[in-house]
């Protein structure tokens, strides 16, 4: 009588170990999909926000370049205003970069 009881408790162990593996099992695939949604949302967060900064430096740099393109512009307009005076200040910076790399021999 008591092999059976002892039968019936070890297959009572097997059932609930069965069980126990299945449960495990069930809440390790819950756990890896929820963290797999999690990484897809952080990476679509940082995709979003990589676009962002990318369009803010994009339109960084077409602001500075328009702001050359005027600059150089206005320099010409000077230039052809007045063009003894640009002469001058290039005659003047050509001496003073003659000035710096004379040989002190």
């Amino acid at each position: 009588m008591q092999d059976r009881t002892a039968d019936g408790a070890a297959a009572d162990i097997a059932a609930d170990l069965a069980t126990l593996r299945t449960d495990i099992k069930n809440l390790s695939e819950t756990v890896a999909g929820r963290l797999r949604d999690r990484s897809n949302a952080a990476g679509a967060a940082m995709k979003g926000a990589v676009g962002d900064a990318s369009d803010q430096i994009s339109q960084a740099a077409s602001r500075a370049q328009d702001s050359v393109f005027g600059a150089a512009a206005d320099l010409e307009r000077r230039i052809e205003r007045d063009p003894l005076t640009a002469v001058l200040i290039a005659a003047g910076i050509g001496m003073a970069i003659g000035v710096m790399t004379k040989s002190r021999t």
